[in-house]
């Protein structure tokens, strides 16, 4: 028995024993950057090398017949941003309008789905989610019959004469709704607004009840209730819904081609017809990241003039 009492303890690494400290350690570390190789390789494979090839055909020169090869010529930015600076502000309004319209219509709905909802939260929110099911070139075409000459929508719009103020603010034409910014920012619209819907709802659901109960207990009334407490909680919301919807928006072609004329073609139109007809791989190249340029120093400075730092 003393024997046994007084034998050393087994080395440390040994068979059967557990891994010391030490070697456990560095693979802890570890263990977060193993989770994100794939996520990463992903983004190597289908993000970044064609981000550098897109970067490589627009400083290129040359033709389909030749042959193209780099001789840094950035000098087609310049000429893209000259010749389709037209499609650039248009792509960023007619964005922007249907950014402001989805937030509009989309709070009151996000704040009814949080707090209002009840036991038809969960309908509502299949309804919010439904038009994902349908392809968007399917509900993009469906805005052509809804918006169609002689159709009730513009029947019930001439009738109340809203039709005379989009043409006054240059949206519509005449009697007419289609082909006119007017259809391309409803398309828009429609077709980003549970991009809008959802990050509402997510920020909307965290705030707790009991916040407005004491709020009450304060002698607050709904509106002071909702600009001093709901809004502001909201905010991050608020920006995620903002930005899902301004930047696919932004580089959207398909509204302005089925809805819209060759008068509100946006650069999403352009980068196509230099890709696919005009076959000008280095100025559609040029456009596309003079495009994704812009809308990255947009998004900052929204970003940093929004303040919330929770979303960075």
């Amino acid at each position: 028995m003393t024997a046994l009492a007084t034998a050393p303890p087994p080395a440390a690494g040994g068979s059967g024993g557990p891994a010391p400290a030490a070697v456990r350690a560095p693979r802890r570390r570890l263990t977060p950057y193993w989770l994100l190789l794939p996520a990463g390789l992903w983004l190597a494979v289908f993000f970044v090398a064609p981000l550098v090839y897109q970067a490589s055909t627009s400083v290129q020169t040359g033709s389909l017949e030749e042959g193209y090869r780099v001789t840094w010529h950035f000098a087609t930015y310049a000429e893209a941003l000259r010749e389709y600076g037209v499609h650039f502000l248009r792509s960023f309004g007619y964005a922007a309008t249907a950014t402001a319209l989805c937030l509009v219509i989309g709070y009151p709905l996000a704040y009814t789905l949080a707090f209002r909802a009840g036991r038809w939260r969960n309908v509502l929110l299949v309804m919010v989610i439904a038009p994902f099911f349908t392809s968007f070139l399917i509900r993009t075409l469906a805005w052509k019959t809804i918006l169609s000459d002689g159709g009730p929508v513009v029947g019930a719009l001439e009738a109340l004469h809203i039709l005379d103020v989009t043409a006054w603010l240059g949206l519509t034409s005449g009697e007419r709704v289609l082909a006119t910014p007017l259809a391309v920012i409803c398309g828009l619209t429609y077709n980003f607004l549970p991009f809008m819907i959802l990050p509402l709802y997510a920020s909307l659901e965290r705030i707790s009840p009991s916040l407005h109960e004491a709020a009450r207990d304060l002698y607050a009334g709904p509106a002071t209730t909702f600009r001093r407490v709901t809004f502001p909680l909201s905010l991050p919301g608020v920006v995620a819904g903002t930005l899902l919807t301004f930047i696919p928006a932004s580089g959207d072609y398909i509204n302005a081609q089925l809805l819209g004329s060759p008068s509100e073609q946006m650069v999403g139109n352009a980068i196509q017809q230099q890709f696919l007809k005009v076959l000008d791989y280095p100025t559609a190249a040029a456009m596309s990241f003079l495009l994704m340029a812009l809308i990255l120093i947009m998004v900052t400075v929204y970003m940093r003039k929004a303040g919330t730092e929770e979303l960075v």
